[in-house]
């Protein structure tokens, strides 16, 4: 225990994340929870809003997700929003109690031109309205990253989505090379990371948990860790996966709080189908973020009010402001 509140570990192995991950439940969460603790107010959960600010049409071919051009998902495409229309939506989600707001665009990579102009408006307008201005735009390089970061972004998400194992086998346009060159870029340029996951793909628990190995090996850990559980959009290749047991993102997002304890780690899509018991032993193994909004991209969602009840019914209250751990890693 003192060795995760002196000193993060950057050398977690497999073999170490699964002894860690097939603990009985109650020795995983006891173990998850007092490292939470150490490092995070365990009542507060960050509230964050994910908007698609240009949907559909994607090059890229992941398997799961509808906005890729290679499938027919009923998604229509649309241009990027007006930059007035996105901070309105950034406003409302302020006022209903998020405090950081997310803005994903269905593109293989960021052009330089007028609709990167725009996004950098956009994070300049989100930022001003006093919250965190987190985006997804696909691969970037070190330029733009620049220019991301003189705009203020608090974080740029770009999930590595699996384990280097099974990757290939849900993406073929795009290599885990190459999503960890644009996370080196990200972080060089001083922006914080936003990094996770989706479970429930077909892969095996061990390719899970390389996945959290690769983002546990990286120095800094990533600030924000999201864990999907995917939701199967008809279309796509993955339409017939089974819906993953909710005990399975528990041990993920428990794991995830003991290989990377100062991060946030996010309870991300998917738990529109989960109980709020299930939800309850997710925030109990460690996550502390979640997006609230009735749609996450293209995806069903919790209404606000949902969360709300949610998070009162456990005592549990909003975070206010940065998402900075208690104790940051240096």
């Amino acid at each position: 225990m003192n060795e995760n509140r002196l000193s993060p570990r950057h050398d977690w192995t497999l073999e170490q994340a699964r002894e860690l991950y097939e603990q009985a439940l109650p020795e995983l969460l006891f173990q998850s929870q007092t490292i939470h603790r150490e490092f995070h107010d365990p009542c507060e959960v960050q509230v964050c809003s994910l908007l698609s600010i240009k949907t559909g049409g994607c090059a890229e071919d992941c398997a799961y997700c509808p906005q890729s051009a290679h499938y027919e998902t009923g998604v229509k495409r649309e241009p990027l929003m007006a930059v007035d229309k996105v901070l309105d939506a950034a406003k409302d989600a302020s006022e209903n109690g998020a405090s950081r707001f997310c803005m994903g665009a269905a593109w293989r990579e960021v052009s330089d031109g007028e609709d990167f102009e725009k996004v950098l408006q956009m994070v300049e307008g989100v930022r001003e309205l006093g919250m965190e201005a987190c985006c997804t735009l696909g691969m970037i390089p070190p330029q733009q990253a620049s220019r991301l970061a003189d705009a203020g972004l608090s974080a740029y998400n770009h999930n590595l989505d699996t384990g280097p194992g099974f990757y290939d086998k849900i993406i073929t346009t795009r290599t885990y090379q190459d999503r960890l060159e644009t996370i080196r870029n990200v972080r060089e340029a001083g922006i914080t990371v936003c990094s996770g996951g989706i479970i429930g793909m077909g892969e095996s628990i061990a390719d899970r948990l390389e996945m959290l190995c690769v983002l546990a090996g990286l120095e800094p850990h990533p600030e924000s860790v999201p864990i999907n559980a995917l939701m199967a959009i008809e279309g796509t290749p993955l339409e017939q996966q089974e819906p993953i047991d909710a005990i399975e993102m528990v041990r993920t997002i428990a794991c995830a709080r003991i290989l990377m304890p100062r991060s946030m780690v996010r309870l991300s899509a998917g738990r529109v189908d989960f109980t709020t018991e299930a939800q309850a032993l997710c925030f109990l193994a460690g996550a502390n973020s979640i997006f609230a909004g009735e749609t996450l991209l293209t995806a069903a969602n919790p209404s606000e009010n949902e969360d709300k009840k949610l998070l009162a019914s456990l005592g549990m209250r909003p975070a206010r402001g940065s998402s900075t751990p208690v104790n940051s890693e240096s």
